[in-house]
């Protein structure tokens, strides 16, 4: 081997490889600052995006389904309150500005200060809180906000978790990109829970201080902000010192929040306020009237039962709270010695067919059976007045005479006999006129009319007054013989009062719902049905149930004013139906098993409805009932039915449909007969009718 071979490198083309060069530390620490702040400014960009992309997507998502349980309001004809309705959360739903500024700002001072300024999560009071509770090593602060407080209440419920805390921000979040400030606070003074079952700013006004929430003075308004931190702490109710103490603490942080100034706080502290005494739900006026709207409201218009409870609805209706208590204290008096003896009452307006008072029984608390709406019961003589207006219609006329005496009449083409007996078997065995017969309640004079004029007749006027249960043409219809219920009497009877208008019973005016949108407007149906002379005529022949001799005699000193009515007594049911221009009033008096009413017992109803009437129109000057057209008034002979002249001196003034009166004189000397203007010509002395009535209207 050569010398060269051994000092000389191989001549191979492959490269050297350089020695490593050292990088400084510090160049080593630039090049980690770098990576990290690139994999930092990148995370931040894709959460950034993440996180817009996820409040675009909040955005667009609609909030849970939810659904504020609001109290439900019933009121009477005069805007008085009748009933609250609600189930389990008593609650009144208002706007924001029907809540006093100082309660807002008491309740910003204590629930969350920054309301305006935060967008759902108050991050400087997390922070703050976490500091606070890290320091105690417990849970001494929170930091939910108002929004987050009413996410809670709405769609959660009240666990103590992360994900029910999560929950809560995501929806607070979603609120408040998707509803103004205002309406979230509104939302919340709504939704809040003051204690004893009283939810909402507006409940718990009326509840502390029995007014509206915008009526509340700076000192009530810190009083009722204190509460919902704790209400069974805190309520005035449950300890007025503690809440006092409250009171105190809520002033000083709207002091301090820029709210108000001291001075008005310290005057606020020392302001004696008028809490109201707590009480149970007082017994609902008019409880049979209030059940009878809602099955109406129910059954018939549409309204269900969750809304009724629920849905913050407003029922105004026909009632008038006045006469409903003096229909109640009426019948809790005539009834105080007869503890299992019952009664119904129904008063109409007949001009509108509003229904004013309705009594269902003697003690809604004992039973809730409405025998106002119950037809169960037989009105007796209290439905000749139809049977006796059909007649008027068919060739009838007051003076018309049937022999009053124990009759058997056949019917059904000679097949069926009929016995009918008059109370206590007592005939006058004469004849006697359709005045007679109805002042005595002559059952005689009844079956005989019917059967002449035909049932089907009278059940087909029946309906038209607005009778609708079951009637068969049977001769004991002309007594009464088939229930029906005093509503249907009050309505029939209203006809007759409004001169042959029937007005369609009303007891409900309007519903509202919780924002004012009307659900339902009554509309009552009105149609004549009858001639206004036929009424009249038959007006005033019922005005002699009350004069001396009627079957509502005993109560005719009770009575100022001109009335019409019919009295009915069965074995088991005591009735008077009757009216005044201005009301309509139906009593029935009876046991609501099969038992007989005594003698003393049937006399009843008619010191209920007389008293009744009298106080109910105390205010209302007495108006005599309104002549129509097509009725003319003579002077008659009540023994011959004929025109009296001076031979005949007992002569009454009787009115007759136009073209129907006696034409022919008591007695072969003629006399002209007076009109019914030429009253004030009457002899000195004359019996006649008029004259009684006008002392016992007017100088009585």
């Amino acid at each position: 081997m050569s010398e060269n071979e051994n000092n000389h490198p191989p001549s191979s083309g492959t490269p050297q490889k350089p020695k490593n060069k050292e990088i400084p530390a510090s160049m080593r620490w630039m090049r980690r600052i770098k990576k990290m702040f690139s994999f930092f400014f990148t995370s931040c960009i894709l959460m950034l995006i993440l996180a817009a992309g996820f409040f675009v997507y909040l955005r667009t998502q609609t909030l849970p389904v939810t659904k504020m349980l609001q109290t439900s309001q019933m009121y009477d004809t005069h805007g008085e309150l009748i009933d609250t309705f609600y189930s389990g959360q008593n609650r009144q739903v208002v706007s924001l500005k029907e809540i006093s500024p100082y309660l807002i700002n008491a309740t910003l001072a204590v629930e969350d200060q920054h309301f305006y300024e935060h967008f759902g999560v108050d991050v400087k009071a997390v922070a703050r809180a976490a500091v606070v509770n890290v320091q105690a090593m417990a849970k001494v602060q929170g930091a939910g906000t108002i929004t987050q407080q009413l996410a809670r209440n709405l769609y959660l419920n009240h666990d103590r978790t992360w994900s029910r805390k999560i929950k809560e921000t995501v929806y607070a979040v979603q609120m408040e990109m998707q509803l103004s400030k205002d309406e979230i606070l509104a939302n919340y003074l709504n939704q809040i829970y003051y204690g004893h079952s009283t939810y909402g700013i507006e409940t718990a006004s009326e509840l502390f201080f029995g007014k509206h929430a915008s009526e509340l003075t700076l000192a009530e308004s810190a009083m009722i902000a204190g509460v919902p931190k704790g209400p069974r702490y805190y309520s005035p109710y449950y300890d007025l010192k503690n809440a006092m103490d409250r009171q105190k603490i809520v002033l000083q942080t709207m002091v301090r929040s820029g709210f108000i100034t001291q001075a008005a706080a310290d005057a606020a502290g020392k302001e004696k306020l008028n809490i109201q005494p707590l009480t149970k739900k007082k017994p609902a006026a008019a409880p049979y009237f209030r059940d009878y709207v809602r099955s109406l409201a129910t059954e018939k218009l549409g309204i269900s039962e969750e809304q009724f409870d629920e849905g913050g609805i407003r029922i105004y209706t026909t009632l008038d709270k006045k006469a409903q208590a003096i229909a109640e204290n009426t019948v809790t008096k005539q009834l105080a010695d007869k503890p299992d003896l019952q009664a119904a009452l129904v008063a109409i307006d007949p001009r509108s067919g509003e229904i004013k008072a309705m009594v269902g029984g003697r003690d809604y608390s004992e039973n809730q059976f409405n025998r106002a709406l119950s037809n169960t019961r037989q009105p007796g003589s209290a439905f000749k007045p139809i049977v006796y207006m059909v007649a008027l219609q068919n060739g009838y006329t007051p003076v018309t005479q049937v022999k009053s005496e124990p009759t058997v009449f056949t019917y059904d083409e000679g097949r069926q006999k009929y016995t009918p007996r008059n109370f206590n078997d007592q005939y006058i065995n004469a004849n006697i006129d359709m005045r007679q017969a109805i002042s005595k309640s002559d059952n005689i004079y009844a079956v005989h009319t019917i059967l002449d004029v035909g049932p089907a007749k009278v059940i087909d006027l029946a309906r038209k007054l607005g009778i609708a249960s079951p009637m068969k043409p049977l001769p004991s219809l002309a007594l009464g013989s088939f229930p029906v219920s005093p509503l249907e009497m009050a309505s029939a009877f209203s006809t007759i009062a409004n001169q042959g208008v029937h007005q369609e019973a009303t007891a409900i005016v309007r519903i509202e719902d919780a924002n004012g949108k009307v659900l339902y407007e009554a509309k009552p149906q009105a149609e004549r049905v009858l001639d206004p002379a036929v009424a009249y005529v038959m007006t005033n022949l019922m005005e002699s149930v009350f004069e001396e001799g009627g079957t509502g005699n005993r109560v005719a000193s009770t009575i100022k004013r001109p009335i019409a009515g019919k009295t009915g007594t069965t074995d088991t049911d005591a009735w008077l139906v009757g009216f005044t221009p201005e009301l309509t009033t139906a009593v029935w008096v009876g046991y609501d098993k099969d038992r007989d009413i005594s003698t003393v017992e049937s006399h009843l109803a008619s010191p209920i409805f007389a008293e009744f009437t009298e106080q109910t129109l105390d205010a209302i000057p007495p108006k005599l009932f309104p002549v129509p057209e097509g009725v003319n008034s003579v002077y008659i002979d009540p023994v011959s039915g004929k025109l009296s002249n001076e031979d005949c001196p007992n002569s009454h003034l009787e009115a007759f449909l136009a073209g129907t009166e006696p034409t022919t004189y008591c007695t072969g000397k003629p006399a002209k007969p007076a009109s019914k203007n030429d009253n004030k010509n009457t002899p000195k002395g004359q019996n006649s009718s008029w004259w009684n009535d006008l002392k016992r209207w007017w100088n009585d």
